[in-house]
């Protein structure tokens, strides 16, 4: 279960020096520390279910969610999460794992994303799409279908197969609100490689 600092002291109400009691219970292994001020009682809790609580707002996307649907083959151990107007990239480094964060458009950033309930955790994750589009979106724009083709399937190894099983009325939806070459240019490629 995650604590908060203020949680974590309001349980030990009893003792006058509330920070030297809070200290033994983290050297003593009752409480396992992600970052300042926030707590875990368990210290086997898969990072990605402390993601939201670490920096807020924030979904997991990029590729750990593409390793996670399955379109990228590689195991992704950096929890990697969209957030926006922060204005700058965050990387935290914890028992827990790594988890960074990376702004995306405020407009696009309540689309396609999926609550999940796990062992009494709840985490946010992009769509399959969402995170492709998320992805996209922060890599050097893009000009031809070629180039497009090569970064999908050479550069960042899309499984063809589930690339496919991918909903292109979202691509679509989600491109008018990116504002991203990328992003555009992967509606239209889907639209043509739909229709073939």
């Amino acid at each position: 279960m995650i604590i908060t600092n203020s949680i974590a002291k309001n349980n030990i109400i009893n003792y006058s020096n509330k920070n030297n009691k809070l200290s033994r219970d983290i050297r003593d292994g009752k409480l396992f520390k992600i970052i300042k001020g926030l707590y875990e009682t368990n210290p086997n809790t898969p990072g990605y279910l402390l993601s939201g609580s670490i920096y807020g707002p924030s979904y997991i996307s990029f590729e750990y969610a593409l390793a996670y649907y399955g379109l990228i083959p590689e195991r992704v151990s950096t929890i990697t999460c969209a957030t926006f107007n922060k204005k700058k990239k965050k990387k935290y480094e914890t028992r827990f794992g790594v988890f960074t964060y990376r702004d995306i458009p405020d407009i696009v950033y309540p689309e396609e994303i999926l609550l999940k309930t796990e062992n009494d955790y709840s985490y946010q994750i992009a769509t399959p799409e969402k995170a492709l589009c998320d992805k996209l979106y922060t890599l050097s724009p893009l000009t031809n279908y070629k180039d497009l083709e090569k970064m999908l399937f050479s550069d960042l190894r899309i499984d063809e197969e589930e690339f496919q099983k991918l909903d292109i009325n979202k691509i679509e939806r989600l491109s008018n609100l990116y504002h991203s070459t990328n992003v555009s240019l992967l509606a239209k490629y889907m639209r043509r490689y739909f229709n073939e």
